[in-house]
């Protein structure tokens, strides 16, 4: 499995209204940051805006014009009107990589989280960067993280152009 390159960037986005309008405290792109900080990852972030897919999406294609390697969202994936974060990251994505979306929700659900498969989350690339959706929970960005902590560091050697060991 390949290493984490030391100059890996990560930039953490939370979709929230009530966290962009300081009604509460942004815990789960807090656990984010700290989550891909542990990985080795330079964070950016957590970029708190709205649940507003044009917003979002400006947010995105920022990361992947600056060539960030991974880009994480917590937020906006569920089944409520104003959970858009898929929407948003939809128009930015070039290559899905359902898989990875998948394994998140599994692993949620495998794990006493039944709700864990309503999330409408994506994963995939834009550039040389992944994108992936996680919940807006501090727990659905622990899974996630579960999930993305092994995979990452072949993905990102994988969009710099590494060859496939």
């Amino acid at each position: 499995m390949s290493e984490l390159p030391a100059d890996a960037r990560a930039v953490v986005l939370t979709a929230s209204n009530r966290a962009h309008a300081g009604v509460y405290e942004d815990r789960s792109g807090q656990a984010l940051a700290a989550g891909l900080t542990a990985l080795g990852f330079a964070v950016e972030g957590p970029h708190v805006r709205p649940d507003d897919v044009d917003e979002l999406e400006a947010v995105l294609r920022d990361a992947v014009d600056l060539g960030v390697d991974v880009v994480v969202t917590t937020g906006g994936t569920g089944l409520s009107p104003t959970d858009v974060t898929p929407e948003a990251t939809r128009r930015v994505l070039e290559r899905e990589a359902p898989g990875i979306a998948e394994a998140v929700r599994r692993y949620g659900a495998e794990n006493g989280v039944p709700t864990a498969v309503l999330s409408r989350g994506l994963a995939g690339t834009a550039g040389r960067t992944l994108i992936v959706n996680l919940p807006g929970s501090t727990g659905g960005v622990k899974d996630g993280l579960a999930v993305l902590g092994p995979l990452l560091p072949h993905v990102v050697s994988q969009l710099r152009g590494g060859d496939h060991r």
